[in-house]
Protein backbone atom coordinates (compact mmCIF):
# COMPACT_ATOMS: atom_id res chain seq x y z
CA UNK A 1 0.00 0.00 0.00
CA UNK A 2 2.93 2.33 -0.48
CA UNK A 3 2.01 5.63 -2.07
CA UNK A 4 -1.74 5.14 -1.98
CA UNK A 5 -4.34 5.87 0.61
CA UNK A 6 -6.30 2.94 2.07
CA UNK A 7 -9.91 2.70 0.85
CA UNK A 8 -10.93 2.69 4.50
CA UNK A 9 -9.49 6.19 4.94
CA UNK A 10 -11.27 7.86 1.99
CA UNK A 11 -14.64 8.56 3.59
CA UNK A 12 -13.27 9.64 7.01
CA UNK A 13 -10.67 11.74 5.20
CA UNK A 14 -13.31 13.52 3.13
CA UNK A 15 -15.43 14.16 6.24
CA UNK A 16 -12.39 15.61 8.01
CA UNK A 17 -11.26 17.83 5.12
CA UNK A 18 -14.77 19.12 4.36
CA UNK A 19 -15.63 19.73 8.01
CA UNK A 20 -12.34 21.45 8.76
CA UNK A 21 -12.81 23.71 5.72
CA UNK A 22 -16.28 24.63 7.00
CA UNK A 23 -14.91 25.35 10.50
CA UNK A 24 -12.18 27.50 8.93
CA UNK A 25 -14.85 29.41 7.01
CA UNK A 26 -16.49 30.32 10.33
CA UNK A 27 -13.14 31.54 11.66
CA UNK A 28 -12.50 33.63 8.56
CA UNK A 29 -16.03 35.05 8.74
CA UNK A 30 -15.30 36.45 12.16
CA UNK A 31 -17.88 37.81 14.49
CA UNK A 32 -18.82 37.50 18.11
CA UNK A 33 -19.09 33.70 18.41
CA UNK A 34 -17.08 32.58 15.39
CA UNK A 35 -14.32 30.89 17.40
CA UNK A 36 -16.84 29.01 19.55
CA UNK A 37 -18.86 27.89 16.52
CA UNK A 38 -15.70 26.83 14.65
CA UNK A 39 -14.54 24.85 17.67
CA UNK A 40 -17.91 23.09 18.02
CA UNK A 41 -17.87 22.22 14.32
CA UNK A 42 -14.30 20.89 14.48
CA UNK A 43 -14.96 18.73 17.55
CA UNK A 44 -18.09 17.34 15.88
CA UNK A 45 -16.12 16.62 12.71
CA UNK A 46 -13.35 14.87 14.64
CA UNK A 47 -15.90 12.65 16.41
CA UNK A 48 -17.66 11.90 13.11
CA UNK A 49 -14.35 11.13 11.41
CA UNK A 50 -13.28 8.75 14.17
CA UNK A 51 -16.69 7.03 14.23
CA UNK A 52 -16.64 6.56 10.47
CA UNK A 53 -13.12 5.14 10.57
CA UNK A 54 -14.01 2.73 13.38
CA UNK A 55 -17.24 1.69 11.61
CA UNK A 56 -15.22 1.04 8.46
CA UNK A 57 -13.22 -1.65 10.25
CA UNK A 58 -16.31 -3.63 11.25
CA UNK A 59 -17.46 -6.63 9.26
CA UNK A 60 -21.02 -5.42 8.62
CA UNK A 61 -23.08 -3.63 5.98
CA UNK A 62 -22.54 -0.31 7.77
CA UNK A 63 -18.82 -1.09 7.94
CA UNK A 64 -18.70 -1.72 4.20
CA UNK A 65 -20.46 1.59 3.56
CA UNK A 66 -18.13 3.48 5.89
CA UNK A 67 -15.06 1.89 4.32
CA UNK A 68 -16.12 2.73 0.74
CA UNK A 69 -16.34 -0.97 -0.15
CA UNK A 70 -19.88 -1.19 -1.42
CA UNK A 71 -21.28 -4.17 -3.24
CA UNK A 72 -23.38 -3.70 -6.39
CA UNK A 73 -26.67 -3.36 -4.51
CA UNK A 74 -25.27 -0.71 -2.18
CA UNK A 75 -23.75 1.14 -5.14
CA UNK A 76 -27.12 1.12 -6.91
CA UNK A 77 -28.85 2.51 -3.81
CA UNK A 78 -26.18 5.22 -3.58
CA UNK A 79 -26.55 6.03 -7.28
CA UNK A 80 -30.34 6.28 -7.05
CA UNK A 81 -30.12 8.44 -3.92
CA UNK A 82 -27.72 10.84 -5.63
CA UNK A 83 -29.97 10.98 -8.69
CA UNK A 84 -32.94 11.83 -6.47
CA UNK A 85 -30.93 14.52 -4.69
CA UNK A 86 -29.92 16.01 -8.03
CA UNK A 87 -33.52 16.03 -9.25
CA UNK A 88 -34.72 17.65 -6.03
CA UNK A 89 -31.97 20.30 -6.26
CA UNK A 90 -32.91 21.08 -9.85
CA UNK A 91 -36.64 21.37 -9.10
CA UNK A 92 -36.07 23.39 -5.90
CA UNK A 93 -33.70 25.81 -7.64
CA UNK A 94 -36.16 26.27 -10.51
CA UNK A 95 -38.99 26.93 -8.05
CA UNK A 96 -36.80 29.40 -6.14
CA UNK A 97 -35.86 31.16 -9.38
CA UNK A 98 -39.51 31.34 -10.42
CA UNK A 99 -40.61 32.78 -7.07
CA UNK A 100 -37.74 35.29 -7.06
CA UNK A 101 -38.70 36.52 -10.51
CA UNK A 102 -42.39 36.71 -9.56
CA UNK A 103 -41.76 38.83 -6.44
CA UNK A 104 -39.03 40.86 -8.12
CA UNK A 105 -36.51 39.59 -5.57
CA UNK A 106 -32.83 40.37 -5.72
CA UNK A 107 -31.95 36.85 -4.58
CA UNK A 108 -32.70 35.16 -7.93
CA UNK A 109 -29.07 34.62 -8.97
CA UNK A 110 -28.12 31.81 -6.52
CA UNK A 111 -31.20 29.89 -7.66
CA UNK A 112 -30.26 30.47 -11.30
CA UNK A 113 -26.67 29.36 -10.63
CA UNK A 114 -27.76 26.15 -8.90
CA UNK A 115 -30.31 25.46 -11.64
CA UNK A 116 -27.66 26.02 -14.29
CA UNK A 117 -25.08 23.80 -12.60
CA UNK A 118 -27.54 20.94 -11.99
CA UNK A 119 -28.88 21.23 -15.54
CA UNK A 120 -25.38 21.19 -17.00
CA UNK A 121 -24.43 18.22 -14.79
CA UNK A 122 -27.50 16.34 -16.02
CA UNK A 123 -26.63 16.99 -19.67
CA UNK A 124 -23.00 16.08 -19.04
CA UNK A 125 -24.12 12.84 -17.40
CA UNK A 126 -26.26 12.00 -20.41
CA UNK A 127 -23.31 12.52 -22.74
CA UNK A 128 -20.87 10.65 -20.54
CA UNK A 129 -23.05 7.75 -19.40
CA UNK A 130 -25.39 7.59 -22.39
CA UNK A 131 -26.84 4.38 -23.77
CA UNK A 132 -24.32 4.26 -26.62
CA UNK A 133 -21.46 3.91 -24.15
CA UNK A 134 -22.79 0.97 -22.15
CA UNK A 135 -22.02 -1.94 -24.44
CA UNK A 136 -22.49 -3.60 -27.77
CA UNK A 137 -25.71 -3.35 -29.72
CA UNK A 138 -28.24 -6.15 -29.25
CA UNK A 139 -27.80 -7.55 -32.76
CA UNK A 140 -24.11 -8.25 -32.07
CA UNK A 141 -25.24 -11.06 -29.78
CA UNK A 142 -27.17 -12.82 -32.57
CA UNK A 143 -25.63 -15.89 -34.24
CA UNK A 144 -24.13 -15.10 -37.63
CA UNK A 145 -23.60 -11.41 -36.85
CA UNK A 146 -19.95 -11.62 -37.87
CA UNK A 147 -20.89 -12.81 -41.37
CA UNK A 148 -23.21 -9.83 -41.89
CA UNK A 149 -20.77 -7.27 -40.51
CA UNK A 150 -18.97 -5.47 -43.35
CA UNK A 151 -16.00 -4.36 -41.23
CA UNK A 152 -14.42 -6.30 -38.39
CA UNK A 153 -12.04 -4.52 -36.07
Amino acid sequence: MSGSMSRRLWKPGMIFVGGTAFAAAWLIRGGQNSVTIALIIEVTILISTAATYIRGGQNSEEGALAASERDERQQLVNQRSRALAGNVAMVASFLGLTVAVAVNGTWWWPCAAIFGVTGFAYLYGLSRFGVGEEGPAEDEDEPGYEARSPVRP
